[in-house]
């Protein structure tokens, strides 16, 4: 486009992004620290309700004796300080994307640092990554199950003949969570901070009181029990990795969650509060098994006295609702993610109220409501339910290993020797996590590898295709200038007012432009020719949003920048270019957008053919352009077109 020197335009309203850095520096360490204790620190939190259990399950083969107690209390303090303590809190938690964390934006830090090619080994690591990604879906329907139940089961506890209805409680109590999202939770979040802290304060307490009956426990948090416990049990030993990693449930969270409270306030959070109470009340299981064996029915709920168990059942289901939620969030946030960095169709996200960085997703609530509440039915028991849980949890550390190496290598220019030698040394301890985990395969764990199988399908199925009409819409682009050309001769009629056109390409005259001309035989007098990139890091600054370059005939070319935490939003966008040299009012311009078709060529390779077919499927199933862009449904005029993939 001939055209003036670009002009960046003034900031855009109405880019609304999923971090707080902004207000950090407003708020203390301490406050913040209390904020991030109620939404962080909720999954691994709730883990002593069921883990220590888990770990002398039947299925584990790992008869109760002294030796064995002292070995799994060693196991459990060690994962937490190797894999929280260490891994995350250290040195992961250093790889953040403009602040955020999370598997899809260390994902997008890598596809950043490819530049315009990706190698065989970035594409690698990008299919890795979205496996693990869709390992999280299976963990945010697993989570809320395992934790509601595990923490209505105590009502059994107490009250022995009401065991039997820990099943429907906990359904009750799921579809009531999942009920109530569309509403945000924007309202109590001020409460989970303090319910969290008293939550973390009690199960401390509980297990320091029980130390004090047996403090010869507190031995076991010398790593040569842990090491003592696989020298006698040999191969078999490993076997208990697959119950000890329910300990460590939610350490992904500290990392996917930092974008919204920063390091320092995690870190102070679990330093100061979180790891020490685990501690305690892991260590205090611990006592009171060597006091009391017949407590391994639930020794969690044990470590209370009769009349206290009620309201220890109460707070727990407190615990572990907050705890759901944060995971129902965390999905909702990557699902919004993955949309932007174009692995997931266009779909409809709300925000919950008006400001709120909140955001609901009708879609993935309804998803998930449905297989916590098939998982429950299904598995009927947190034991039962534990088998499942692992291999989720374990595959995304271990993945998150793989990519932190790329990372600290291409990125931050890491020796090799440093960054594959501590890559190797938290995957190997993931690696054992995993193969523990492998076992349960035939007993659940096939659970939330065919979720992560199904969703990686639908994700990378997506990618492939929008990658293939990107390149069909840029094929059938006219170069600008070649328009210009055709304009001078032959004349179109010019009307008053102004023409919107949605585009992917950043040079050209997208094909609906030449199809309305040619249709309608007229054209507005001011063109607006718009690409949305979406930008491999959260959020754009303002001063960033908008590009614009003026060409000849009245036409402008802009261009709008989106982070993967942004929901881009045109009739702002365009209100923001009025200063800059485009004399528009939104309210009064038309829209014209792509109505698209897909027509399938034959195929004869059934797999890419069944490709295609998924890939027509999502299309028709995704947002329309008018609505995921925030244009107003009478501005917008849509021409249908057949496209052949």
């Amino acid at each position: 486009m001939s055209a003036t020197p670009i002009v960046e335009a003034p900031p855009a309203a109405n880019a609304t992004t999923g971090s707080i850095e902004a207000g950090r520096p407003t708020r203390g360490v301490i406050s913040l620290s209390l904020l991030a204790v109620g939404v962080v620190f909720g999954d691994i939190g709730t883990s002593p309700i069921y883990a220590f259990k888990a770990c002398f399950d039947a299925s584990m083969g790992v008869p109760l004796t002294r030796p064995n107690v002292f070995g799994v209390v060693s196991l459990i303090a060690w994962a937490l300080t190797l894999t929280v303590s260490i891994k995350y809190v250290a040195f992961i938690m250093r790889a953040d994307n403009h602040g955020e964390g999370g598997i899809l934006a260390l994902l997008a830090l890598i596809r950043g640092g490819a530049g315009g090619g990706a190698s065989r080994a970035v594409r690698v690591l990008i299919a890795l990554g979205l496996f693990g990604a869709a390992l999280l879906y299976g963990d945010g329907m697993i989570t809320p199950a395992i934790s509601v139940l595990s923490a209505i089961e105590g009502v059994g506890v107490a009250t022995p003949h009401l065991h039997s209805l820990a099943v429907p409680l906990s359904v009750a109590i799921l579809i009531a969570l999942f009920a109530v999202q569309r509403y945000g939770t924007h309202r109590v979040g001020g409460v989970f901070g303090p319910i969290m802290v008293l939550w973390f304060l009690v199960i401390g307490g509980l297990g320091t009181a029980e130390i004090l009956h047996a403090p010869a426990i507190l031995a076991a948090l010398s790593p040569t029990y842990a090491i003592g416990f696989f020298v006698a049990h040999g191969v078999h030993g490993m076997v208990i990795l697959g119950a000890v990693v329910l300990a460590v449930t939610g350490a992904e969270a500290l990392y996917a969650d930092m974008g919204y409270f920063g390091r320092q306030p995690i870190r102070v959070a679990w330093f100061a509060l979180v790891f020490p109470t685990l501690i305690l009340n892991y260590a205090g299981q611990g006592a009171l098994l060597l006091r009391d064996p017949a407590a391994l029915e639930n020794p969690f709920f044990r470590l209370t006295t009769h009349g206290l168990i009620v309201p220890l059942v109460v707070l727990a289901t407190a615990a572990t609702i907050i705890a759901s939620q944060a995971l129902i969030s965390g999905a909702f946030a990557l699902t919004n993610q993955a949309v932007q960095l174009g692995y997931c169709p266009r779909l409809e996200i709300r925000h919950t109220a008006p400001e709120s960085e909140q955001i609901y997703v009708p879609s993935v609530n309804r998803a998930l409501m449905i297989g916590c509440v098939v998982l429950v039915l299904a598995f009927r028991t947190s034991d039962a339910l534990g088998a499942a849980y692992g291999i989720a949890v374990t595959g995304t550390m271990a993945i998150t290993s793989i990519l932190f190496v790329r990372i600290a290598h291409a990125e931050w220019h890491w020796p090799t020797a440093a960054a594959f030698g501590l890559g190797a040394a938290f995957l190997a301890i993931d690696l054992a996590f995993l193969a523990a985990n492998a076992l349960k395969i035939d007993h659940g764990g096939w659970v939330p590898i065919l979720i992560a199988v199904v969703i990686w399908t639908l994700m990378t199925t997506w990618a492939w295709g929008r990658a293939i009409l990107i390149g069909l819409r840029r094929a059938g682009a006219m170069p600008i200038e070649a328009l210009f050309e055709r304009l001078d001769r032959e004349p179109v009629r010019r009307v008053p007012g102004t023409a919107v056109f949605l585009t992917s390409h950043p040079d050209g005259a997208p094909r609906i432009l030449t199809r309305a001309i040619e249709s309608m035989h007229v054209l507005q007098e001011q063109v607006v020719l718009v690409n949305v990139v979406n930008e491999e890091r959260p959020d754009v600054p303002s001063a960033e949003r908008v590009s614009i370059t003026a060409g000849s005939h009245g036409f402008f070319r802009v261009t709008a920048h989106y982070g993967f935490l942004e929901q881009p939003n045109l009739p702002s966008v365009l209100r923001a270019c009025r200063p800059a040299g485009i004399a528009l009012v939104p309210a009064e311009a038309v829209y014209f957008v792509n109505g698209e078709t897909l027509v399938m060529r034959r195929e004869r390779n059934p797999l890419r053919r069944w490709r295609k077919a998924l890939f027509a499927v999502m299309v028709r199933n995704a947002r329309n352009a008018p609505d995921f862009f925030g244009l107003p449904p009478d501005q917008v005029i849509e021409f249908g077109q057949a496209v052949a993939i």
